[in-house]
């Protein structure tokens, strides 16, 4: 299920590219339109790979985090964000 979760924007992506591309090249297209489509799948692979999940060295502190909620104490989180 986590799978799904993390990467569920690449899924709905691809999911979404497939049926634009069903729809545009049902009909034999000329080269605007591939190069139109492509231009679309080089813009996406670009936000992808800007927002992609990564390891962060944060990670470790969330798993320390889960550890303590999971033994049944009482546990203070504390939010903050830099912006």
């Amino acid at each position: 299920m986590n799978i799904i979760i993390l990467y569920s924007l690449l899924w709905v992506t691809a999911i979404l590219l497939v049926v634009f591309a069903g729809v545009l090249f049902r009909r034999r297209r000329g080269l605007p339109e591939i190069l139109a489509f492509s231009a679309l799948l080089v813009g996406l692979l670009v936000v992808y790979f800007a927002i992609r999940p990564t390891q962060t060295p944060l990670m470790g502190e969330a798993a320390s985090a889960r550890a303590m909620i999971g033994q049944g104490k009482p546990a203070l989180l504390e939010f903050q964000s830099p912006y």
